[in-house]
């Protein structure tokens, strides 16, 4: 039995499936079904968890070499939730494109982590390194 870490088993299964430069998305609660692509559901209630408690807990879990998100999301929020972000992301390469080009980018992951998240475009694709 796990004490530590992940104790999801489906995350535990997807992140061990992921190499050098496959992607993770990270999602909230509104974000795109693909069926092609195996999707984790955590979203509990509004908020629970936020995308940044997905990232947070997994981080120890996951080579991290780059961000992706939607520039819709620094225009769309407050600047003390771009600065959450900001702060949690800090030593990551991280990149911003229309959300148009971002999700087209979604179908090319080897999974997808659903939130509860309401904060607008606060999804992301992580690259492993």
């Amino acid at each position: 039995m796990l004490r530590s870490g992940i104790l999801n088993p489906q995350i535990n299964s997807l992140l061990s499936r992921i190499r050098h430069t496959n992607t993770l998305v990270i999602a909230d609660r509104g974000f795109l079904y693909w069926p092609t692509i195996e999707t984790v559901d955590l979203s509990l209630v509004d908020d629970i968890p936020r995308v940044l408690d997905v990232l947070r807990a997994i981080r120890f879990n996951f080579v991290l070499g780059r961000i992706t998100m939607a520039e819709e999301f620094r225009m769309h929020n407050v600047p003390a939730v771009v600065d959450d972000f900001a702060q949690t992301m800090a030593d990551v390469e991280t990149h911003f494109e229309p959300h148009i080009e971002f999700k087209k980018r979604v179908p090319l992951a080897i999974g997808l982590i659903r939130t509860g998240d309401t904060i607008s475009y606060a999804n992301m694709i992580l690259e492993s390194s």
